[in-house]
């Protein structure tokens, strides 16, 4: 039989250490967060530009692209990220 003491695994802090954590643990949360909402914006924008991507390397052997209509639909996309962007 050993003499230790079984400390139950905690130890006392004060009320300043204890709102310190705390804090910081209410600050990881806003961190964790904001991080979500960056990411889902970053998967937006490049699901946005992919397709846009793949039409251009169609048919790379052709030297023309036939875009009919070609700054309303570039105008509609630019609207589009910026939303993205800014939401």
């Amino acid at each position: 039989m050993t003499d230790d003491i079984f400390d139950f695994g905690f130890t006392a802090v004060t009320e300043e250490e204890l709102d310190a954590v705390q804090d910081a643990v209410q600050s990881q949360a806003g961190v964790e967060e904001n991080l979500e909402l960056l990411q889902a914006k970053v998967d937006k924008l490049y699901n946005s530009v992919i397709p846009l991507l793949t039409n251009l390397k169609k048919n790379p052997q052709k030297d023309y692209i036939h875009w009919p209509n070609r700054l309303t639909k570039v105008e509609q996309f630019e609207d589009m990220l910026t939303k993205i962007y800014k939401s």
